[in-house]
């Protein structure tokens, strides 16, 4: 019902279609006096040929004549009875079968259409709507964010020019506008001063000319637009951008510190507050063998352990879980807990070999700069020639990665860790198979583009897989909620949310997070006082202390539904 009477809204508001409504509204008058006045004369008629028939018959023979029907039961013998009947015949062909069903598509049904289209597309938002986020484009990155604001109830709306894609758009369920983000004409029309984002994810040269626009309808609007080339980002944030994001540098330096190998250091991934997140390999330490409990880490060195992963899968921690030689500890604690835990075990596992990166695009160079700012050794293969001679540092090898020479020529038999960065998945996943197959103890890092492929990258053997959607999603999000979501890896994140009246008062196990959700509280961060990390069970929720939780994303969205107002 409520989009019959937005239909019904887009219908009766357009002035041309109320004259269109009037029209066909007096072509059925006419239809209608000829149809009453040919019922009439059916009588005269009748009588003259001396026969009687009721009101009802009468009507009945016109409308079947009219229509072609022509049932036979009433016919007229006389030459005026002949040529009536001809007469109506003849009408109800030209009113009928060509004027009526010409009149109705043109006065009513196109217009109907046109209006369902609307109402599906709309050409406006609602004047009240606010703190929605304006996205100029769907890709696989504003898609996870719509999943992401959509967990979180944040309104949103996409801009589409083209009506047929708006419409298909609307088909899937998005809230779409038909209208062209380029336009200054537009901005007024969604409301962007009361948006809380605008979002221009477009190539280089039209997120310019969007983020220009906008800006000049607005200066207060939040706009973050993504670059694909470096020198964009000075235009972007020179046309008025607040924040410019370079996804494949981001996806480059994620991956790249996701590189373990090479030592047992913990490698700081990201830091909510004063909490800091980092990851380390216990390959050849004391470690290997022991069960959390055992290895003491809390209680000799301060940091806590929040997952564990084998061969891509995280693992929650138990007192009794096992530590094995493939194991990579997530630990949680300040700067100083985690320096301790590097002074103890950093001498284990030692290794000056290269990091292999296979494929020389945007993702690829940029992890090989931050392996480079680390002091890491690389080499990187790639088939085109052209990016391979435009360095001349002996770190970057002509070839397809698919040759085993190829490998070999790069160091693939003593490197510890891989890093897979070609923009096709398929790619990705033979040469992770290959890899694995080549040396089963390699760590494997690889990029997604696709959500789809993520679990087919894990089975055909890699450690940690990361894609430009996750990356991208997440770093918007953030950005809009100024917040601190840390991404460990494909599917699985570490965010915060502060306690309200649905959770205050209760203790951990009284909430009942873990259970409801599968995501894991890791840490307090409580008023005036110092952040609390792996919290006991007992611990009492107070309203206005800031949680941080770990879980997957479909844990994440169970926890907003439950307890996100």
């Amino acid at each position: 019902m409520k989009f019959l009477g937005s239909q019904l809204s887009y219908f009766f508001a357009n002035r041309r279609t109320k004259t269109n409504v009037k029209k066909l509204l007096k072509f059925v008058g006419v239809l209608f006096l000829l149809y009453v006045t040919y019922s009439i004369t059916f009588h005269y008629v009748a009588a003259y040929e001396g026969q009687d028939f009721s009101w009802l018959t009468g009507f009945y023979w016109v409308i079947v004549t009219m229509s072609t029907l022509g049932f036979g039961d009433i016919v007229f013998t006389t030459d005026v009875g002949k040529v009536f009947s001809m007469l109506v015949l003849f009408s109800g062909v030209l009113f009928l079968l060509v004027m009526l069903p010409f009149t109705f598509i043109e006065f009513f049904y196109a217009p109907w259409m046109k209006a369902q289209n609307q109402a599906r597309a709309p050409k406006f938002l609602d004047p009240n709507t606010k703190d929605h986020v304006v996205i100029t484009k769907l890709t696989a990155v504003t898609e996870a964010l719509i999943k992401k604001l959509t967990s979180y109830k944040i309104d949103y709306v996409i801009l589409e020019p083209d009506l047929q894609k708006a419409l298909d758009l609307s088909d899937l369920d998005y809230k779409v506008v038909n209208l062209d983000p380029t336009d200054y004409e537009t901005y007024q029309r969604i409301c962007i001063k009361n948006a809380s984002m605008l979002v221009a994810a477009d190539s280089d040269t039209i997120n310019t000319n969007v983020t220009f626009t906008a800006r000049e309808f607005s200066e207060s609007i939040k706009i973050v637009a993504s670059a694909n080339s470096i020198d964009s980002v000075d235009v972007l944030k020179l046309a008025g951008a607040n924040h410019v994001i370079q996804l494949g540098d981001m996806l480059g330096r994620a991956l790249a510190r996701r590189t373990l190998g090479g030592n047992a250091r913990v490698h700081v991934i990201g830091h909510i507050d004063n909490l800091v997140i980092g990851e380390a390999t216990v390959k050849e330490t004391p470690l290997i063998g022991k069960t959390l409990k055992e290895s003491n880490l809390r209680e000799n060195i301060g940091v806590n352990v929040v997952g564990i992963w084998e061969r891509g899968e995280f693992i929650h921690p138990e007192p009794d879980t096992m530590i094995n030689n493939e194991s990579v500890l997530v630990l949680a604690g300040t700067v100083e807990q985690l320096r301790n835990y590097d002074e103890v075990v950093s001498i284990y596992h030692i290794s000056d070999e290269p990091v292999v990166i296979i494929g020389a695009g945007r993702v690829g160079r940029a992890a090989a700069r931050s392996l480079e700012e680390r002091q890491v050794d690389y080499r990187i293969i790639d088939k085109n020639p052209e990016r391979v001679s435009t360095h001349d540092n002996g770190k970057y090898i002509h070839g397809d990665a698919a040759d085993i020479d190829v490998l070999k020529k790069a160091g693939l038999e003593k490197a510890h860790t891989v890093l897979i960065t070609t923009h096709d998945d398929d790619v990705n996943i033979y040469l992770t198979i290959y890899c694995r197959q080549l040396k089963p103890d390699i760590e494997i890092i690889s990029r997604a583009t696709y959500e789809r492929n993520v679990n087919t990258m894990h089975r055909a053997g890699a450690d940690f897989v990361m894609s430009y959607a996750s990356m991208g999603s997440s770093s918007i999000f953030n950005i809009l909620e100024d917040k601190d979501v840390i991404m460990l890896a494909e599917g699985l994140n570490i965010f915060n949310y502060k306690v309200d009246e649905k959770l205050a008062g209760k203790s951990l196990v009284e909430s009942d997070i873990r259970r409801k959700t599968g995501c894991t509280v890791i840490a307090i961060n409580c008023k005036n006082e110092r952040m609390l990390v792996n919290p006991p069970p007992s611990r009492e929720l107070k309203l206005g202390d800031e949680i941080v939780i770990i879980g997957s994303n479909e844990g994440e969205k169970l926890f907003t539904d439950r307890f996100l107002d």
